[in-house]
């Protein structure tokens, strides 16, 4: 069984189990390419099958090296990830303190809770400082959280004495997960 091509293209994955002993065949590039936007792309259109891109994103992998792979038991082959391959697009809180849990759907429909498995992490950019937070999903593998997500957080976020100076951080799991520096130490 294959997952079939994507319009005139020769991208076919197979999902069924090989002989044992057979690596998958290296193929190269793909021409699949996820967008900063979470959009997956063939060719440089979007697929616009979300069962599909579903399909791909469970044999999505990242290489120690930082590069990502569609890996199934017969076919291997690189792609291209603009940023990271999800987006966070919603967060549910439950209970409060220490003991709250926030949990992450991203674009695709997986849901992550975070925990010492699953950080959160705040990047600044260069230049300006604003912050990109991120959630590990699963295997090395991020999700980027949209604004509207990152605000709820900061609404729910607490100060901290972290480092000689004052952090926002919010619980998760009996976690703190540090957002940044308060608006006053910025």
């Amino acid at each position: 069984m294959t997952a079939g091509k994507l319009s005139e293209g020769t991208l076919s994955l197979p999902l069924s189990a090989p002989s044992p002993g057979r690596e998958p065949q290296q193929c190269g590039e793909f021409a699949i390419r996820i967008g900063r936007d979470g959009t997956w792309y063939y060719l440089n259109s979007p697929i616009g099958r979300k069962p599909l891109v579903k399909l791909f994103s469970t044999v999505l992998r990242r290489e120690p090296d930082g590069d990502y792979w569609l890996v199934t038991p017969y076919e291997r082959g690189r792609i291209e990830v603009e940023d990271v391959p999800f987006i966070a697009v919603e967060v549910t809180v439950e209970g409060a303190g220490p003991a709250q849990r926030l949990r992450f759907r991203t674009n695709l429909d997986d849901e992550v809770v975070a925990d010492r498995d699953h950080p959160i992490r705040v990047t600044q950019q260069p230049g300006t400082g604003e912050p990109t937070p991120y959630i590990m999903v699963r295997d090395g593998l991020e999700a980027r959280l949209t604004r509207p997500v990152f605000y709820e957080l900061v609404e729910l976020g607490e100060s901290r004495h972290e480092d000689g100076e004052e952090q926002l951080g919010v619980w998760s799991s009996g976690q703190f997960f540090l957002l940044g520096r308060t608006d006053a130490q910025a």
